[in-house]
């Protein structure tokens, strides 16, 4: 490939293929993005950049250069299927990100307890693949010493199936009868102060926000009315996330950490690692989309 002359970054726009790819979804109607804003960013770079659903059977994989997985927000509906599509990109000439070694590592919830063996402080988890009835309910409510518990499959995104209940609900054996779950007590500090997350651009730090859930929720998404802040992390904010991203192997080009502070700890613990399809929220600062865009054509340039 051609290189400009300066200390080896490659110039794209002296390429003949610079196409690269959004992996989205069919629609995304009622979810919100903003990944467009991060385009003319990836332009400056000399990118051109299209957004394909997953699901489109139509596409070669080979007409893109890098194949970036961004908004595929059904994906936890059809996981065999959506890991045979990013194996198939991954035999093509496009570069995966995240690469699908990552995605199936990611993929299931059950990483955490992988986190928590290596040392992460997780939220306390029970992993559960067996029936659910009122006697194993109170036995969680009894184990954790809560008033709430937290139930969703270990497969999920945008807190689908995702259940904040403190009475047992007969409808659960059905929904999770064939169906790996965790159960988790209710982080009250979710509600009272709400989850931190850190996002990374190709290994360092790009910028944090923090969502509150609206008022009688619990769900932090702004597909249920969560509200969104910037904010400047705390220095035990900061501690913990790079703690946790220090974990991951090799280093992803994007991550969103997610925390919740344990109030009678006063320690951060580790909701989930987004290393698939996390949104990014560029809007909430305004160096970001470049950030992004600068990180991953050095990320291309590593080739």
């Amino acid at each position: 490939m051609d290189q400009k002359n300066n200390g080896g970054i490659r110039n794209p726009k002296s390429e003949t293929r610079n196409r690269i790819c959004f992996l989205s979804t069919d629609s995304l109607e009622g979810y919100v993005s903003d990944d467009e804003l991060a385009i003319p960013a990836l332009h400056d770079f000399g990118w051109t950049v299209e957004t394909v659903s997953w699901r489109d059977q139509k596409i070669d994989w080979n007409d893109f250069e890098a194949v970036i997985i961004r908004t595929p927000w059904d994906y936890q509906r059809a996981p065999e299927e959506f890991l045979r599509v990013l194996e198939r990109i991954e035999r093509s000439s496009a570069r995966l990100a995240n690469p699908l070694e990552t995605v199936q590592w990611n993929l299931s919830k059950t990483y955490l307890r992988e986190l928590e063996e290596k040392g992460a402080p997780i939220v306390p988890t029970v992993w559960g693949n067996f029936p659910i009835d009122e006697r194993v309910f109170d036995r969680w409510l009894e184990d954790f010493g809560a008033e709430e518990i937290i139930v969703k499959p270990t497969i999920s995104a945008t807190a689908e199936d995702t259940y904040r209940l403190r009475d047992f609900w007969p409808e659960l054996t059905e929904i999770f009868r064939d169906r790996p779950f965790m159960v988790q007590p209710f982080m009250k500090n979710i509600v009272a102060e709400g989850e931190f997350s850190l996002f990374y651009f190709g290994g360092e730090l790009s910028h944090a926000i923090l969502k509150t859930p609206k008022p009688k929720d619990f769900r932090v998404q702004e597909e249920f009315g969560g509200i969104i802040t910037a904010i400047d992390p705390e220095k035990k904010l900061l501690e913990a996330g790079d703690r946790i991203f220090n974990f991951i192997e090799p280093t992803p080009l994007y991550a969103r950490v997610d925390l919740v502070r344990d109030a009678s700890a006063d320690e951060f613990l580790l909701m989930e690692l987004e290393l698939i399809e996390p949104a990014l929220y560029f809007r909430m600062n305004r160096e970001a989309p470049r950030r992004f865009a600068g990180r991953f054509n050095e990320w291309m340039n590593e080739l």
